[in-house]
Formats: structure tokens, sequence, C-alpha cells
């Protein structure tokens, strides 16, 4: 039962600092699902992220739900993992709302927005760094795939690029 309890506590945290969507969360993710609980190892969290993003929904939901079921074997540890990690979200969203429409013109608040976006930015090139490891760059046909990525992503829909990706990684490493 405790398990349920710390996925609980450990997600509704993620979700209540979830600023700037699933790819600014991931590092909040991987510190305390691989390195402070030990739920996942770095090489289990790499695969969330690449599954986290070939499904459908947010990236930060999709890994709650993963690690959720995966520290407990069951669906109901996916659920209080899901359920968590967007209760902050629901809840600040309402308050949010009732608010927004009578401060939304002060410009504190806008400064406020002016240091966040950058901030942001901030956090997923973190999350870029860290992904950059040998778990990920095992040879140079994966140094290939993701070098061919990031050039085509300028001009290529990102459905595509994740598509294509799976395609050369299963033309380069099954045969």
């Amino acid at each position: 039962m405790d398990i349920y309890i710390d996925l609980f506590l450990c997600f509704f945290k993620i979700g209540l600092f979830a600023f700037g969507g699933g790819y600014a969360v991931i590092s909040l993710i991987q510190h305390d699902i691989v390195e402070v609980n030990g739920w996942l190892s770095a090489k289990e969290f790499t695969d969330i992220v690449a599954i986290s993003q070939t499904t459908p929904g947010p990236i930060g939901v999709n890994a709650a739900t993963y690690v959720g079921y995966t520290a407990t074997g069951s669906a109901i540890g996916a659920f209080v993992a899901t359920f968590a990690m967007l209760l902050p979200s629901i809840i600040l969203m309402l308050i949010i709302c009732y608010f927004f429409g009578k401060f939304h013109q002060n410009k504190y608040i806008e400064y406020c927005f002016l240091g966040l976006r950058p901030a942001i930015i901030g956090l997923i090139a973190a999350v870029c760094l860290q992904l950059t490891n040998k778990e990920n760059f095992i040879d140079y046909k994966s140094a290939v795939i993701f070098l061919v990525v990031l050039f085509a992503s300028k001009k290529i829909h990102p459905i595509w690029l994740i598509l294509g990706s799976g395609l050369a990684g299963w033309l380069l490493y099954s045969f």
C-alpha cells in the first residue's frame, strides 16, 4: 500500500511543478523516478520517454501511467500515478480561470510570464542534455538517426520523423 501513496505524492509533486508542458517536466520525472525512488533504471526511463512520445496524449501523463504500472505491476498503480499527475493541473486551472479574468492585464503578472518563458526553454534544453548519454547513442547508427531527425525537423512533420526513425531503427539494427 505504501507504493501507491509514494506514487501519488511523487506524481502530485511533479504535476504541481509541470510548467511548460511535457518536455519541460521530463527532468523532474527522471530525477524522482530513477534517482530518488529507483523505480526504473536510466535505460527504462529512456524507453518511457520514447514510448510516451509515440503514443497519443501528453508525454508527462503517458510517463506517469507507464511508471505507475511498472512500479506496481497493476492498473491501479497506473491510475494512481496518472490521477496524481493531473490533479494539480485541474486544481490550478480552476484557480487560474477564476483569477485570470480579473488580473490578466496586470503588468506584474505579465512580468512573471516573461520570466517563465526562458526558464521553460532552459528546462527543455536540460532534458535534451540529460538524454544525450550512452544508453541513447549506442553507436554511429543512432547518431546518424539523431542528426537526420535534428535537421529534418524544420521541414518534416514530427509524426513522419517518429515513424521514419522507428523504421530506420528496425532496418539498421535487425539485419
